[in-house]
């Protein structure tokens, strides 16, 4: 990989990190999928900044059960429902033009319906 093509993976996912984890104090910006991207950006760029991602003490094990295909536990995916529905609510309020209510709306059935058919993590067996 040039050093070029290097650079523009790692600006992107630092982009997305940074995006991400403005949305844990502005609930309408997506953090998951954001963190998401970013780990997928650093594989392809950084092992360094990839391992620093997946052993975040923050975030770093849902990403890890995310990369493996184990899912996103149902708590998780009920609150991100939740804080949703909650900011199109506010927007609905606020914006005055109907267009962007019923694009919100789109939106917020779509990510809702991405969110319930995305896998779910599955308890681990305590006899394991």
């Amino acid at each position: 990989m040039t050093g070029f093509n290097r650079f523009i993976w790692i600006f992107f996912g630092s982009l997305s990190l940074i995006i991400g984890l403005i949305g844990i104090v502005i609930p309408i910006l997506p953090t998951t999928p954001l963190v998401i991207l970013a780990g997928f950006c650093f594989g392809k760029s950084s092992p360094k900044l990839h391992h620093w991602l997946l052993t975040n003490p923050y975030f770093g094990r849902y990403l890890l059960d995310y990369q493996k295909g184990n899912g996103v536990p149902f708590r998780i995916k009920w609150m991100a429902v939740l804080i949703v529905w909650i900011s199109v609510g506010f927007t609905l309020i606020i914006i005055p033009l109907v267009l962007v209510k019923i694009l919100m709306i789109l939106v917020a059935i779509f990510v809702t319906i991405f969110i319930f058919t995305s896998s779910l993590l599955k308890p681990k067996n305590p006899h394991e």
